[in-house]
């Protein structure tokens, strides 16, 4: 099957080489020419474990192709729609660059084709871009399928995850529906519009953020209960408790929240209820919550060397993991930016880094120095901030963090979760341990 991909981004990239890996042509349209110049030079930036081996081996293959023209869109079997949507200055879905490409399709595809927005989208849009630019004749199959990956797992996840499909029409539902069982051979469940469709995405993304709302709610209180609580603990053991067909679910605490969908998903919902007229309480209330994180774990730690140390801002601060999802490289709102910017604004000079997965957008500033290898970034350092749990970051040793940090400093577990065997290794080496609601 000859199918078209609108964005060569990380969906876009995910989708058209999974897609080439099962025997399918691409024609991936990107108008970013620096990203169409790195891969005619082979170099490919979207850390995604196994991405860059695929997408260079369907290039290799003549099964992939990346340019900046719709002139072959006419004679594709499929348009797939994965172009950006940020969030707005109003919290609400910046459509510019979806409508771009709507006014381009609408110049080059033909009755009979399939046009499925990937997208993150609010309820109503797919059909009214239908409706903006193709004529009421028009027989264009179009339908909104929700994208679900979890970075880090992504190449798995599109070919295991059962995929959602909303059409416009019974029509379109059915024969986008077919696509992804043609192509990929997995599981599609159909749902009765557009609209459900793209409120599902929105709803997986919304409960999320809810939930890690709920465990950085419990952490904080743990903290302020100074009873020894374990948060850790006390979600486990909540999880254990059945309702209904499913247990409890309630996900880890950590330092903050980061990434391109959940930090704007739910403001989506927040805007299109107040456009009608309905006033929902969660979704802000979940972001604020979450948003709250880095600026709580970079209190924690000043607190502590204003306590222990008579010239506190010198001391070194060095962070193991920058990107907001440990084993991704992607730093798209990264809570360890808000962090760093945080105590960089108060006034700490001496930060150092490490995080292998993050090849570009790394923090510059003269306060922050990035190390190769995590030994060398915790040399001498007064405070051990773990960011995220990358696999090369989980492999360093309580004996190495003994070596390596000053006498009476401090592990921050922002998100290694230390057990409490590995807690109790690190106080018996002089080290003192916090963690995100782990006051033990």
């Amino acid at each position: 099957m000859k199918i078209t991909v609108i964005g060569f981004g990380y969906i876009g990239s995910v989708i058209s080489a999974v897609l080439c890996e099962a025997g399918h042509t691409i024609n991936a349209i990107e108008q970013n020419l620096k990203v169409i110049n790195d891969l005619n030079n082979r170099i490919f930036n979207i850390p995604e474990p196994a991405l860059e081996e695929l997408v260079f081996s369907a290039i290799d293959s003549n099964l992939l192709e990346i340019t900046d023209s719709y002139d072959d869109v006419s004679s594709s079997d499929a348009i797939l729609v994965t172009v950006g949507t940020p969030l707005s200055d109003e919290f609400d879905a910046d459509l510019s660059a979806l409508e771009g490409v709507f006014k381009k399709l609408s110049l080059h595809a033909k009755d009979g084709q399939i046009i499925m927005i990937k997208s993150t989208v609010p309820p109503g849009v797919t059909r009214m871009l239908r409706d903006k630019f193709f004529d009421n004749d028009s027989k264009v199959l179009m339908a909104f399928s929700p994208e679900r990956l979890a970075e880090g797992d992504a190449i798995n996840q599109l070919k295991g995850l059962p995929i959602i499909v909303g059409g416009i029409n019974q029509e379109s539902t059915e024969a986008c529906s077919n696509f992804w069982k043609d192509t990929l051979a997995t599981e599609v469940i159909p749902v009765s519009s557009s609209e459900a469709a793209e409120l599902v995405k929105l709803a997986d993304n919304q409960w999320i953020d809810l939930n890690i709302a709920l465990a950085n709610e419990l952490a904080l209180l743990c903290d302020s209960l100074n009873m020894g609580i374990d948060v850790l603990e006390v979600i486990s053991a909540a999880n254990s408790l059945k309702k209904g067909t499913h247990y409890v679910n309630i996900l880890s605490p950590s330092i903050g929240v980061g990434g391109y969908c959940l930090t704007k998903d739910p403001w989506f919902i927040h805007s299109l209820a107040k456009k009608n007229n309905l006033a929902l309480n969660l979704p802000s209330a979940a972001r604020n919550a979450n948003d709250l994180m880095p600026l709580y774990a970079s209190n924690k730690i000043k607190d502590f060397l204003q306590n222990n140390y008579s010239a506190p801002y010198d001391k070194k601060i060095s962070i193991l993991g920058y990107s907001f999802k440990s084993n991704s490289g992607d730093t798209r709102f990264t809570p360890i930016k808000f962090f760093i910017d945080s105590l960089i604004d108060d006034g700490y000079s001496n930060i150092s880094i490490f995080d292998s997965t993050v090849k570009e957008d790394r923090y510059e500033s003269p306060h922050v120095t990035w190390q190769d290898d995590c030994i060398s970034c915790i040399e001498n350092s007064d405070i051990v901030v773990f960011g995220a749990a990358h696999d090369d970051i989980k492999q360093l040793s309580i004996e190495d963090i003994a070596k390596n940090i000053n006498s009476n400093g401090m592990v921050y577990d922002g998100r290694i979760y230390f057990n409490h065997d590995q807690i109790s290794m690190l106080k018996s080496y002089g080290i003192n341990y916090l963690g995100v609601g782990r006051a033990i």
